[in-house]
């Protein structure tokens, strides 16, 4: 890779010198573009289109950033690209102040510029403003790359987003998609009675998750904090407090690896329900995705990642021991000893982690884990996950060795956590200690103790239902994108130095 030099110690290429110069002229003029203030505008591109016939003649303001530029002499063409679109610019020199056009002409592609002209359709039949006044609002000093293939080095467009989303406008569309989503996912939870919440983005104790936090330092206080990795904790608290449905989307903090599914920071909804169980956590993740796609994307059927996805809903809800069975062939319903799970699993090439106990439930969750989730292409519920990979969840009154838990998957990605949540403080106090020895043995992605959470549930906590959603992977499926950097405006890169 070529050694990363900053830009202000690069040399200056002859278009970079040739617009500074151009910049230089303009205040010698008297014409400084970035001393504008404001500019009103009155219309956009995709109203002047999309009301071509009753706009027709009519005097439009519009600003936006110049895309391409034709034409010699008397009569230029340009595109102005604004929030909603493009469209033409008919420049004429005896439609305008001479000195106006011989400015305009000296525009760059790049350059910002607010013009006021009538709507009107070219002998060609392109709708377009035949401009009568033009202001540089600012100027571009660096020349957009592949100004007519647009860009595709995904390096780069993710390090400069803000050359993506000038360069392939319709990059934006990801991120309306996101924001629907969001708002359609708040206005869902706000009709069920819950009430949205924001708790400490910084803990003294990284708990709610098996993951690894960041860490950083209070200077005041001289202590070490971390960045939280789950909101569940702070929730659950208050559903202790008589707050009865409470939900927060917010930023989550990992430090755990990248790949095509994870970011270190992301964006989840975590939501809680006094009274309800992991069956009415269901109905609501089923009743968010389908509601959206029929809603907003006016279809149960997407494709994503090279599949063909049906978010009809009535979606197969298994337990894990019914999945293992299906698609590895062991049937963990009928083997009580855990050296035989362990044997089963390991016949059919299933390993088990060095730091995990060898148990009936490790055993379990690692054949599901290792053999089952790439099977899962339709959204499917998996349900009744082992005690041992689930420290913060009701045991199942049926079997002991299981918990009231839910994951949900599409195309093999995991989109959803639920629990039927563990209000018991004894029993959360044990499942915390074997946390505690699983850190201690060299796991640090385990739960730490968290005793005010405890002091919590031993004043009493009602039986609740609580799951969390990544919000990114959502809008991947809705998107279709094949990687979460393509829904995150600012996706965490590796430095180039």
């Amino acid at each position: 890779m070529a050694k990363f030099v900053p830009q202000a110690e690069m040399p200056l290429s002859d278009q970079v010198r040739v617009r500074r110069e151009k910049l230089e002229n303009l205040r010698a003029e008297g014409f400084d573009p970035f001393v504008q203030t404001r500019f009103e505008v009155t219309s956009d591109s995709a109203a002047i289109k999309a009301n071509f016939e009753a706009m027709e003649g009519q005097t439009v303001r519009l600003a936006g950033r110049i895309m391409s530029k034709r034409g010699m002499g008397k009569v230029s063409f340009c595109d102005l690209q604004d929030s909603t679109g493009r469209i033409q610019l008919y420049v004429r020199f005896d439609e305008m102040e001479e000195s106006s056009f011989q400015r305009f002409k000296k525009n760059d592609i790049g350059d910002i510029v607010g013009v006021v002209g009538d709507v009107f359709k070219t002998e060609r039949g392109e709708i377009s403003v035949r401009v009568h006044e033009a202001t540089l609002l600012s100027k571009s000093l660096l020349p957009l790359p592949e100004k007519f293939h647009g860009l595709t080095d995904k390096e780069i467009r993710f390090r400069q987003r803000y050359v993506d989303l000038m360069v392939n406008p319709e990059v934006k569309q990801n991120f309306v998609i996101r924001s629907k989503f969001i708002k359609h996912l708040r206005n869902y939870l706000d009709n069920m009675g819950y009430i949205e919440v924001e708790t400490p983005v910084l803990n003294t104790i990284a708990g709610g998750a098996a993951a690894r936090p960041f860490v950083t330092h209070h200077n005041t206080l001289d202590i070490d904090m971390y960045m939280r990795i789950a909101t569940e904790l702070p929730l659950k608290r208050l559903i202790v407090g008589g707050m009865d449905r409470v939900y927060e989307v917010g930023r989550i903090f990992r430090n755990e690896g990248m790949d095509p599914k994870h970011n270190p920071e992301f964006t989840s909804v975590e939501l809680y329900q006094a009274y309800a169980d992991f069956h009415d956590m269901m109905d609501i993740a089923e009743g968010i995705y389908t509601s959206f796609a029929k809603e907003v994307m006016g279809t149960y059927e997407l494709e994503w990642m090279g599949e063909k996805i049906d978010l009809t809903p009535g979606w197969p809800r298994l337990t894990m021991v019914e999945a293992v069975k299906k698609y590895v062939g062991i049937d963990f319903g009928a083997i009580t000893d855990d050296a035989e799970a362990v044997a089963a699993a390991k016949a059919k090439g299933v390993e088990l982690a060095d730091a995990a106990e060898k148990t009936w439930g490790n055993a379990l969750y690692a054949c599901f884990d290792q053999k089952v989730e790439e099977h899962l292409i339709q959204p499917t519920f998996i349900t009744m996950y082992p005690v041992e990979v689930s420290p913060l969840t009701k045991r199942s009154p049926e079997d002991p060795r299981l918990t009231e838990r839910f994951e949900f998957f599409i195309n093999r990605s995991e989109m959803g956590n639920a629990y039927s949540e563990l209000n018991d403080p004894i029993d959360q106090r044990e499942r915390f200690q074997k946390q505690v020895e699983q850190r201690e043995r060299g796991d640090d992605e385990t739960e730490m103790l968290d005793e005010d959470f405890l002091t919590a549930l031993e004043y009493g906590m009602p039986p609740t239902g609580g799951m969390g959603m990544g919000i990114d992977r959502a809008v991947m499926l809705f998107t279709g994108a094949d990687t979460i950097r393509e829904v995150i405006l600012f996706p965490t890169m590796k430095p180039l130095d």
